[in-house]
Parts: C-alpha cells; sequence; structure tokens
C-alpha cells in the first residue's frame, strides 16, 4: 500500500469517527415545514456549520398529529425538539408534562397579541388566520365571518380541527365570535357553513391545494399566504379577505422534550430559530411573520392591517372537547 492510499483511508477514517461521534438532534415537525419549499432544509444547513451535530427533521401531516404521536410514544420518543405546537394546543401540550423549560429570554420576541409567553414553549413564528380568494374569480368576498356564515353562494374549504391546527385555529376564531351567544348559536354557525363547505380537509397543505385547483371559492389560510405567489410566482390575484369582526393570531412553538438526552443542544436550536437570519428564512419560507422586530421583507411589513382579537381567553382542554363535538354535530346532521 503506498504512502497516498495510507493517507487517503486515514482521512475517511477520520471523517467517519468525527461524523460518529456528532450528536444528532431529532426535530419533530409539520410536513410543510420539512417539504422541498419549507424552511427546514435552509435551517439544517445553517445550523450545522456551527453545532457540530446532525440535525434531522421528521415531518408529521400537521401539528396536532404530531403531538399525538409524542404523547403516544410518551418518555420513549425519538424527538428532542419539537416544532409546531401552537397557540391553542400549548395548554394541552403542557398538561401533557412532557416538556421541559426552554429557559431562554423572550425580550427580543414581538407579536402583537396577549397571552403568548410561556416558559415552555418558545415562538418561532405567527399568523392571522384568513380565507384566500381569487379577486379575478371572486369580486364581492365576504367582509365579515357572519358574511361567510350565511353566504351559500360561496364554496369553502377549511381543515379538520381534529388534525389540523389550522382547523383548531377556525374552532377557536368561530366560538371566540359567537361563543358568548351560547352553544346553540355556535352550532347554528357550524351547520349553516356546512352547507356551503366543499370538504373538510385533514390538513393544510391538502386544502390550500384543492383551492388552487379551482375546487373552491376560498380556502382557510394566513393573512400571510398571498405573500407566497407574489414572491415565487410573481402573481398578485390570491388574496386574504378582511374580515370587520376580526382576526385571531395565531402563535407556533418548539419545546424540548423531558426525555431529550440533547437539551443543551435542543436550547441552542430554539435560540437559532429567532436570529434575524433564521426568522428571513422562516417568514420566506412558512409565508408567516417573524417574532423578532426586525424588518425581514418590505412585502411582509406592507401586508394589510387587520382587526385581531386580542383578548381571546384560551379554553381547557374540556372546553376544546365541548367544542368539538358541538362542531362535528352540526356539521353531520
Amino acid at each position: 500500500m503506498n504512502q497516498l492510499t495510507k493517507l487517503s483511508l486515514s482521512a475517511v477514517f477520520l471523517s467517519t469517527s468525527a461524523l460518529a461521534q456528532q450528536p444528532t438532534l431529532n426535530v419533530y415537525t409539520y410536513s410543510s415545514f420539512a417539504s422541498e419549499y419549507g424552511p427546514a432544509k435552509q435551517l439544517e444547513a445553517n445550523f450545522e456549520k456551527t453545532c457540530q451535530c446532525d440535525l434531522r427533521f421528521l415531518p408529521f401531516d400537521d401539528g396536532i398529529t404530531m403531538f399525538n404521536r409524542v404523547r403516544l410514544e410518551g418518555k420513549k420518543t425519538k424527538a428532542d425538539v419539537v416544532l409546531g405546537i401552537d397557540s391553542f394546543l400549548k395548554d394541552e401540550a403542557e398538561k401533557a408534562g412532557l416538556f421541559t423549560a426552554h429557559e431562554l429570554s423572550l425580550d427580543s420576541i414581538a407579536i402583537p397579541t396577549e397571552n403568548w409567553k410561556s416558559e415552555v414553549f418558545y415562538p418561532f413564528d405567527y399568523g392571522e388566520y384568513a380565507f384566500i380568494y381569487n379577486k379575478e374569480k371572486l369580486k364581492n368576498p365576504p367582509t365579515s365571518m357572519k358574511a361567510l356564515i350565511e353566504r351559500d353562494d360561496l364554496r369553502v374549504i377549511y381543515q379538520d380541527p381534529r388534525t389540523s391546527t389550522v382547523g383548531r385555529g377556525l374552532l377557536m376564531w368561530v366560538n371566540a365570535l359567537y361563543g358568548e351567544q351560547g352553544e346553540q348559536a355556535v352550532a347554528e354557525r357550524w351547520a349553516a357553513l356546512s352547507k356551503h363547505t366543499v370538504t373538510v380537509g385533514k390538513g393544510w397543505s391538502e386544502t390550500y391545494g384543492a383551492y388552487l385547483k379551482g375546487e373552491a371559492d376560498l380556502a382557510l389560510s394566513y393573512t400571510t399566504s398571498p405573500l407566497y405567489h407574489q414572491w415565487y410566482e410573481n402573481d398578485d390575484k390570491n388574496v386574504a379577505a378582511i374580515f370587520d369582526d376580526g382576526h385571531l393570531v395565531q402563535v407556533e412553538y418548539g419545546a424540548i422534550m423531558q426525555s431529550s438526552k440533547q437539551k443543551a443542544l435542543a436550547q441552542k436550536f430554539l435560540q437559532f430559530l429567532t436570529t434575524p437570519e433564521s426568522q428571513k428564512i422562516i417568514a420566506k419560507a412558512n409565508i408567516m411573520h417573524p417574532v423578532i422586530a426586525e424588518e425581514v421583507d418590505p412585502l411582509l411589513s406592507a401586508q394589510p392591517k387587520t382587526k385581531t382579537l386580542t383578548n381571546f381567553a384560551m379554553p381547557s382542554s374540556e372546553q376544546v372537547r365541548q367544542w368539538l363535538n358541538i362542531w362535528q354535530k352540526a356539521i353531520t346532521q
């Protein structure tokens, strides 16, 4: 064996040995975050430049599906971090006792709603729920949730609140607007909406894709969703219907598993998500608002201002189950 061959084999051995010694950080998230066009790939490359680790994103259909998986796996889960627990799932998630405190400062975080702070869940983006429509096809869009529900000339598509965090958001939104009128009033709204709902899909990707194919006039998404079409398709015909009775804000969080053996690395990763560069990647690939005050793109800063329901009180897990039952009975009658 010549000297050059020996040196080459030594380099391969050393490289393989170094890789074997690197810690692995497993991150559970939802499918669109880890998709070809999502932010995961860029975040992975950037984080691995500094962490001397192997960062792995493991996707699930939606945030609720992801949470149900870690709840089922318990202490045996492979996850070190979960990304995609949202405002309306975090209380239930915290009560599951699976997550540990992030111990990170929230001083740089700026989110225009109340009750977002948590010692366990660390925010990485936020958005306002909205229904998206094609302004060239729909000339008279609804200007309120009331109009959306009552106008049976509109074909609507949204996500199942049992499996989708976006669908869960609509559950909260409708109850935020009509809950004080009583359960019967809420049930009547769901029943009215069901008469012109094309389908209730499992997740966001499925339903938004169906809308883009022309299967519905409006699809539940976010006020920021039209930016995808502007940034990547130079197309401004898909816009958000702005409701004068208010929009609900969803904050998305990351959390560290109590069972993780990589807690310090997980903490470093969560903090990395709120650096200016990471926030720009998340905002432009996940099509959501950044949680830091620094501007990441002029189009994002120029988004139309919406009335937000800032004082919405988070319901208990039992209340959510009750709202789900009301929804399910109303749409199946």
